[in-house]
């Protein structure tokens, strides 16, 4: 079976028998789920390995966005509430611990119900008077601050059996609307998005995968939004940042970009990106995005590759009941 360079959603806790003869015939490389997805655990664990099972491949990557706060897809009452990464920002000297040891506890949740990739960290670094879709998931306010807790957890995530995803590359901190509802346009220098904007990412560029930025900056390529840039993703992503592991499009189906599903997705990857993702579930859409992307070879095969490669074969020993004890209550004293 030829895999497709695609992570495509389902509309709801369980398989319809449509979705899962879509799912057979098209091959995605992999599924995301959002809350819509989520009931108990048990139907979660159904659900993920009902997915793998359409495809065929036991490691086939399961996604999630699970940062905490506002973005937080498994929560209360089956998982813990998680704190916005902006809380560990504002930590004295325990903020990188706790960052690395919260995501270390989010992996142990997602890993037990199949899930083996999340959508973290976040790497954009927020300006005064930018757009709050960012706000309190940013990890601070400076490059050096998001490199450093993003570090963390990425590391946390890997610990636990769970891949990392940076997002959303080159840079979201600008942006002066929301991506799920419009274009942003950022008109900063090159030398200030160098040195602000791109920086975490470079600090990370070994993370094996993250996600483009639906944001157009004009000092690079005016007329696209960096998913649907040659210039931004051959010139700053594996050029300026040095980021070789696996690209993948933010959420196809965000009002950011424009046109039918077949030409923004073909557009995507006629600009350098490795694998196509739609969120939403809706099964028409699917079909005009799985009708614009190719099948996954070449350099990108390479790369989601070594980017499964570098799940760890068993996490280590961890006492959760502990770790959780001792995170709750370094939060609670911060407080």
């Amino acid at each position: 079976m030829t895999t497709r360079a695609l992570i495509l959603g389902c509309a709801g806790k369980s398989l319809s028998a449509e979705e899962a003869a879509f799912f057979r015939d098209v091959a995605p490389w992999g599924f995301i789920l959002f809350k819509r997805n989520i009931g108990t655990p048990d139907e979660v664990l159904a659900l993920t390995r009902a997915l793998r099972d359409t495809v065929g491949r036991a490691d086939a990557p399961i996604l999630i966005d699970q940062e905490g706060g506002r973005v937080q897809r498994m929560g209360p009452p089956h998982w813990p509430a998680y704190p916005a990464g902006g809380r560990f920002g504002r930590l004295d000297g325990s903020a990188v611990a706790m960052a690395e040891l919260g995501a270390r506890l989010m992996a142990h949740d997602l890993a037990n119900v199949g899930i083996n990739v999340d959508c973290a960290p976040v790497l954009d670094v927020p300006v005064a008077g930018a757009h709050d879709v960012i706000g309190d998931r940013a990890y601070g306010t400076t490059p050096e601050r998001v490199a450093e807790i993003g570090r963390a957890v990425a590391l946390g995530l890997m610990q636990g059996g769970v891949l990392p995803v940076m997002k959303h590359i080159p840079g979201h901190g600008r942006a002066g609307c929301d991506s799920h509802k419009g274009l942003p346009v950022v008109d900063a220098d090159l030398a200030s998005l160098t040195a602000q904007d791109f920086a975490p990412f470079r600090a990370l560029a070994d993370l094996p995968m993250a996600m483009s930025a639906h944001v157009v900056f004009t000092a690079l390529d005016p007329d696209h939004p960096a998913t649907q840039s040659a210039l931004v993703i051959e010139r700053v992503i594996r050029g300026i940042i040095g980021f070789d592991g696996l690209l993948m499009t933010d959420d196809l189906s965000m009002h950011a970009l424009q046109g039918g599903f077949r030409p923004r997705t073909e557009a995507a990857f006629a600009a350098g990106i490795d694998v196509g993702l739609h969120c939403n579930g809706d099964l028409t859409e699917m079909r005009g995005v799985a009708e614009g992307a190719p099948a996954l070879a070449g350099a990108s095969l390479r790369r989601a590759h070594d980017a499964l490669a570098r799940l760890p074969a068993g996490a280590p020993a961890f006492d959760v009941r502990e770790a959780r004890a001792r995170f709750e209550a370094a939060l609670a004293m911060a407080a």
